[in-house]
């Protein structure tokens, strides 16, 4: 995949930003759903029916999940190595689980049990995927979105995404830095 990231100063933050490929979306298979909802605990009736499952990818291949409630994403639990076996035989890289607070305000979790990590806690190949599929849905976006991610797990992160009208085209997202020790 070819994936352009530049980095720059905003301020007094270092930020980034990536070019992703170009996006594309599918409905996700009921049993993939069915064995996903399982993992997480979650059941059907916890889906929001207005951003059904989906397959996205925007460089790699994201399995997406909307919840109809900030608590049930909030309360996000996974046996690691199961997750990692699933996610491996599906060839996904991450499992989005979203809410929708607002048509643009977006609150994210990423399993990548696939890379062996619990959770990541800011995932732009998936949010380019992720917004690429609001845009395939006809989703009221505006031309952007903003996700919130990584704060139930402690490393609050926000992503932002440029929308363009063109079907299947590049996402831009960027987002600040911050310094690990």
């Amino acid at each position: 995949a070819n994936i352009t990231v530049e980095g720059f100063r905003d301020g007094a933050n270092f930020a980034a930003a990536l070019q992703s490929p170009p996006t594309r979306s599918r409905p996700a298979p009921s049993e993939l759903v069915g064995e996903a909802l399982s993992l997480f605990g979650y059941q059907p009736g916890d889906l929001d029916p207005a951003i059904p499952p989906a397959l996205v990818h925007g460089g790699a291949d994201h399995l997406v999940l909307a919840l109809k409630s900030r608590e049930a994403l909030a309360a996000m639990a996974y046996d690691l190595k199961q997750g990692q076996s699933f996610m491996r035989r599906e060839g996904l890289v991450t499992i989005l689980l979203g809410y929708a607070e607002t048509p643009r305000l977006f609150h994210t979790r990423n399993p990548f049990a696939s890379g062996g990590v619990y959770e990541d806690p800011a995932t732009g190949a998936a949010t380019a995927a992720f917004a690429g599929y609001l845009r395939d849905l006809g989703w009221p976006h505006g031309g952007a979105i903003d996700i919130v991610q990584g704060e139930d797990m402690g490393m609050r992160s926000r992503l932002h995404a440029d929308i363009s009208s063109a079907p299947g085209s590049s996402i831009r997202v960027s987002g600040t830095a911050r310094l690990m020790d």
